[in-house]
């Protein structure tokens, strides 16, 4: 397995002006991560000069773009807003074949007031297989995180996984999101899992989050066969620019004792 961090660890520096995502793009080599998570929120354009100028960046610090994070809500109960979702997804997978990222993040969405589950259920599935089967063009593959609404257990992922049925289609697993039975929850997820969040909530002394249990939880990616990237998605109070190193630290370490 190899380590990387979503820009969305940075958001505050980001959001405030105080870095770029050039800046981050350096600061991933200087943490000595294997690559980085490009959350499309911190894009200034998508144009292609600065698209290019950030792969360009990228080949400078020798590092790789594990996935671009897309913000989207598939349950939206209105057609056409579903479509625009559809369209915004169908964009950031255009952005990522060019930046050179092979997964592009997606949420589902939770359940309007008024509607029902297995409504939102079939909303969620349409959109997908239009995404995906727009992404096997570019050879991207769509992963849906797990982040509440219908995702917030692993059946309700898997189930919108099963219906989708392509291998263009996998999971982001997010290792913070489950909230009952976490670990086998996790357990089941990891599979189909084609990129992880490890999510840092609060980051101890060592490095250790100290309310994930994180040689638990690259034992069961180690023992379900996943290679991919671990992205640390860092949501604690402690800043980023001091809490980011010791995540990173502590999982190096981790892996190499595994």
């Amino acid at each position: 397995m190899k380590i990387s961090c979503a820009a969305y660890s940075f958001r505050n520096a980001l959001t405030r002006g105080k870095m770029t995502l050039e800046d981050f793009i350096r600061k991933g080599w200087e943490l000595g991560l294997d690559g980085v998570e490009l959350t499309s929120y911190y894009f200034t354009t998508t144009e292609d000069e600065y698209v290019f100028k950030l792969k360009r960046a990228l080949l400078s610090y020798g590092l790789d773009v594990s996935a671009i994070g897309v913000g989207n809500r598939f349950t939206l109960p209105d057609v056409k807003a579903r479509e625009k979702e559809v369209m915004k997804v169908k964009r950031w997978i255009e952005v990522a074949a060019k930046v050179g990222a092979p997964v592009v993040r997606v949420f589902a969405g939770d359940v309007p007031e008024g509607y029902g589950e297995e409504e939102a259920f079939a909303w969620v599935v349409d959109a997908l297989k239009d995404c995906v089967n727009y992404a096997r063009r570019y050879g991207i593959v769509v992963a849906l995180e797990n982040h509440g609404g219908i995702t917030a257990t692993a059946e309700g992922v898997l189930k919108i996984l099963r219906a989708v049925d392509s291998e263009w289609m996998g999971v982001n697993l997010d290792t913070g999101n489950y909230r009952l039975n976490r670990y086998e929850e996790i357990r089941k997820t990891a599979p189909y899992a084609v990129h992880v969040h490890a999510k840092f909530l609060k980051v101890g002394p060592e490095g250790n989050d100290e309310m994930l249990d994180y040689a638990r939880i690259v034992d069961i990616l180690y023992k379900t066969g996943y290679k991919g990237y671990l992205s640390i998605e860092y949501e604690g109070k402690e800043s980023a620019e001091s809490a980011v190193p010791r995540a990173v630290r502590f999982l190096k370490g981790l892996l190499k004792r595994t």
